[in-house]
């Protein structure tokens, strides 16, 4: 079946379709990353976008149960160079167009990635609208563009609403074991040595197993919930994840993180890392492309080493409004944008990328060391 992604600046890419059908429309942008395309797909800060991986052949590992990230699939939409038919490892379960046919994505393949990705690198990330063709086999490439032009994007949405949990659990499994939807106990299992409280603006598996596997028992809350609901749980420490979208927005988040800053040991990641800095008095500012791939270069000033790391952004915290009270320990070495912050005062700390990822593979997971030993302390 014929499928078209058209751009708000008036590109139209022509191309097969796989998955589901139908139409959506999001903010186009890419990723770098050569694997782990179910893991981009379910990532929950992938939401209101439609990704185009640069890898041209995705697919031939197929997918599989214990690569989810989240409930499901997050993106708007799916575009590759190549989509691979034929799928073969131990592991898979469901192609990648069944998985994403079962979960309502579209995707296309067939078109220009190479030629997509440039024009996002050069103008900047864009509103677009994918669709399929109807069933008498038609398709208006000239509307798609006009709705692509009247989405209202990303800047000033709170997207956040649409991910997180919509009440309290704890993640008790084990974390080498595939996962499912949202543990019904209300209590963490009692077989780690910190409590931990995360704030789940769309909260990836994986970062609950680290948590898991450096001690903590972890009790998952949505994103509205409050500093004195949090503090009444009496946690050793409180996470705050990852998620989509702008930042400034979440004023309900920001004010929640400004009352426990100095009060419990935070550990922010990604969307953590931009309310902590909010927070702290800082400003956050949209990037031209942002940071999507699993090669990111990151300098830590402590050690003076570089960190090869996964990233998912599109905001970033500006590094000029961090107050003198934040020390500034990461920064990106392809742009030298910030990455990375620690209060001077209270036990808190974040970065914008994802240790948990692993793409190094295991160049950051110094950070969840570093968030017991503060618990510890």
């Amino acid at each position: 079946m014929k499928a078209i992604l058209a751009l708000s600046d008036g590109t139209v890419f022509e191309g097969q379709q796989f998955g589901a059908t139908g139409e959506t429309v999001g903010e186009v942008v890419f990723n770098t990353s050569m694997t782990g395309y179910q893991e981009v797909l379910t990532d929950p800060s992938y939401k209101g976008q439609i990704v185009t991986m640069t890898y041209p052949l995705i697919g031939n590992y197929g997918c599989n149960e214990s690569d989810i990230e989240s409930i499901g699939p997050q993106v708007e939409g799916f575009v590759v160079r190549e989509y691979s038919a034929y799928h073969s490892n131990w592991r898979s379960k469901w192609s990648l167009d069944t998985y994403l046919s079962e979960n309502g994505i579209i995707g296309i393949q067939n078109i220009d990635t190479r030629a997509l990705t440039r024009r996002l690198r050069v103008h900047g990330v864009m509103n677009g609208c994918l669709a399929t063709e109807d069933s008498d086999g038609n398709i208006d490439a000239a509307s798609l563009v006009t709705k692509a032009q009247s989405w209202h994007g990303l800047v000033g949405w709170d997207l956040v609403q649409r991910v997180t949990c919509p009440n309290p659990y704890a993640w008790n499994q084990h974390p080498s074991s595939s996962t499912d939807a949202y543990s019904k106990q209300s209590t963490p299992a009692k077989n780690g040595k910190y409590r931990v409280v995360a704030m789940d603006f769309g909260i990836k598996y994986n970062i609950l197993r680290q948590l898991t596997e450096h001690g903590c028992e972890v009790q998952v809350v949505p994103a509205k919930t409050t500093a004195e609901e949090i503090l009444a749980a009496e946690p050793d420490g409180v996470f705050l994840s990852n998620g989509p979208g702008d930042p400034e927005p979440l004023d309900y988040a920001i004010k929640t993180v400004q009352e426990l800053l100095g009060r419990k040991p935070v550990f922010g990641i990604c969307l953590g890392h931009q309310l902590m800095g909010l927070a702290l008095g800082g400003k956050t500012y949209k990037l031209k492309f942002g940071h999507r791939g699993a090669n990111q270069p990151v300098k830590h000033f402590e050690t003076d080493q570089v960190e090869i790391t996964s990233q998912n952004h599109g905001f970033c915290v500006d590094i000029d409004s961090m107050p003198n009270t934040v020390d500034i320990t990461h920064i990106n070495l392809n742009d030298n944008t910030l990455e990375g912050i620690r209060h001077r005062e209270y036990p808190a700390f974040s970065v914008q990328y994802h240790p948990e990822a692993s793409p190094g593979p295991h160049d950051a997971s110094y950070l969840f060391s570093r968030f017991t030993q503060m618990m510890e302390e």
